[in-house]
């Protein structure tokens, strides 16, 4: 009988975080100046802890005990024989997902979220500011702020917080404020409403007001927390991709392809930077970020210093960048509007060692819906992007006729996403594509700005 699931036990997770920093060179961060950030600079957005791990380069981590103790509500997630998609696509390709939609939120941020949580309460912060697009960091920093008994505030990008009222409801069941972007509340907020009322909202937009409702708290009892694009956040998501790479080696496989979606990066670096630590090393492996044919960040934008955030309160990041004042299209796709990219994302396709790929909203869907009609799992719109390309990867195969094994991250499930498929299946959600009158704008928005060294790590 074919194996479906590959389990390990709590005993077998991963008690260290992979950090790509000991793997690769980077360009570092610029403050206003244009000299590179010290850990000081970043004190009054995060806790000093964090801020170790963000510019560590020791190749390991240890994950502390009281996280643990969180993640093995879910964890480890086990890694899925996708048999009966396999079957579907009539591939000779072997197709295996990582499950990170049994988390309580129904995604793989509380990989980070829990960790942060827990930082900044040893480091005796008592309330935390972020952003979401989605909603899925929202909820999941909901969630890790009630396991730790801090408060949360959550400023939501505005098309989301109206297409996906349930989210709301479930960072509210967790305790948290969710407030939509932009608002009124801050300065940023403020400044965006007056020149465009009627904006979408952008999760620069959000990174802005959630950032400056930390900084400008007298108390000093709040900070910032994010749940993609910084280097602390890709080293706490590895853990799905070391339980992966223990998963496969029980059943003799190694992967061909490694695929995941990637918006500001998080859970494609999460289940990714394992393996291209193996291929440094000399191993060959094809690796794949997907990103929305709407927002191409890595296939389109310019390898640029660029601010995280549209009111410019974050430092100059060395990213592929749509620039910090573009305004994605409204796909529903929220956690992948996002103008840049992770800097350490970012290096890696500088350098070839893995490639971008993007999809547009229809395939997505239409990779979302035989996946749920086959596995009986619904996607969330971002895994529908990673699945849109291994549905391409196991035609090439059956093509070439190659038993390739494809690996991928199922980032979350869609539960809370089934207002778009409704507006799949009516036939109202359309492709977006980035016009060519948008690239001129976004060169404009970086033309001022450094341009960072095209390093190589090998």
């Amino acid at each position: 009988m074919e194996v479906r699931k590959i389990l390990l036990t709590e005993d077998e997770m991963p008690r260290q975080w992979y950090n790509i920093l000991a793997d690769i060179k980077m360009n570092p961060p610029l403050g206003p100046d244009g000299n590179p950030i010290k850990p000081e600079d970043l004190a009054p957005v995060f806790p000093m802890n964090l801020i170790e791990q963000e510019m560590s380069s020791e190749r390991w981590i240890d994950i502390p005990e009281e996280v643990l103790s969180v993640l093995k509500i879910w964890r480890p997630a086990p890694l899925v024989r996708a048999l009966s998609f396999e079957k579907a696509l009539d591939t000779p390709a072997r197709i295996y997902f990582k499950n990170e939609g049994l988390s309580p939120p129904g995604s793989h941020k509380p990989n980070t979220a829990v960790p942060q949580a827990y930082y900044n309460k040893v480091f005796g912060i008592k309330k935390l500011t972020t952003e979401t697009g989605a909603g899925q960091w929202g909820s999941a920093l909901s969630f890790a702020c009630s396991q730790f008994g801090l408060e949360c505030k959550v400023f939501m990008v505005r098309i989301s917080f109206d297409q996906k009222p349930y989210r709301k409801s479930l960072m509210a069941t967790w305790g948290a404020n969710c407030i939509a972007s932009p608002s009124t509340l801050t300065k940023a907020g403020r400044d965006i409403l007056e020149s465009d009322p009627n904006t979408p909202g952008s999760l620069a937009i959000a990174i802005s007001e959630a950032v400056e409702a930390a900084v400008t708290d007298e108390s000093g009892e709040t900070r910032y927390s994010l749940g993609s694009v910084l280097n602390h956040v890709m080293l706490h998501q590895t853990i799905i991709g070391l339980e992966a790479k223990k998963q496969m080696e029980k059943i003799g496989e190694y992967p061909d392809i490694v695929i995941g979606c990637a918006g500001g990066g998080s859970n494609f670096a999460g289940l990714a930077y394992p393996y291209v630590c193996d291929k440094i090393n000399g191993r060959e492996i094809e690796i794949y970020p997907v990103e929305p044919t709407a927002c191409p960040t890595l296939t389109r934008a310019p390898f640029a210093y660029d601010h995280g955030d549209s009111a410019k309160y974050t430092p100059l990041l060395p990213m592929h960048s749509l620039g910090h004042s573009f305004v994605p299209a409204p796909i529903h796709a929220g956690g992948l509007r996002y103008h840049g990219m992770a800097p350490t994302v970012s290096q890696l396709v500088s350098e070839g060692l893995i490639e971008a790929k993007a999809v547009n909203q229809l395939a997505a869907y239409k990779a979302g819906v035989l996946m749920a009609r086959t596995e009986g799992i619904v996607p969330a719109p971002e895994t529908n992007h990673a699945l849109a390309c291994v549905v391409d990867e196991a035609k090439k195969a059956k093509e070439e006729g190659k038993e390739k094994v494809i690996l991928f991250n199922f980032s979350g499930h869609g539960l809370i996403d089934l207002g778009a498929y409704d507006k799949y299946f009516s036939g109202k959600l359309k492709d977006y594509e980035l016009g060519k009158e948008e690239e001129s704008k976004f060169e404009a928005c970086l033309e001022d700005h450094p341009k960072p060294e095209l390093l190589k790590s090998c």
